[in-house]
């Protein structure tokens, strides 16, 4: 799992895809999960990562972030 390399994202959130022109607005947690990604954190330690920072049961992160990878992917910020 990776972010595509041309995806440019701000200190404030803002993603911007060069390739669709599509810019969207991250708020913090939604920024951290995509710097873990771009460092090339597997799902598994941005999991445990998050656990330890957070204060929320496993279960409803691991679907909070699935959900967030899909939206990712369905925006073509993935690479496939």
């Amino acid at each position: 799992m990776l972010i595509k390399g041309n995806i440019a994202l701000s200190d404030n959130g803002f993603v911007f895809n060069p390739s669709s022109g599509d810019s969207f607005t991250m708020n913090h947690t939604g920024k951290e999960v995509i710097m873990l990604i771009k460092e090339g954190k597997t799902i598994n330690e941005i999991i445990e990562l998050m656990l330890e920072k957070y204060d929320v049961d496993k279960m409803t992160l691991e679907r909070y972030l699935l959900d967030f990878m899909n939206d990712l992917s369905s925006n073509s910020l993935l690479e496939e």
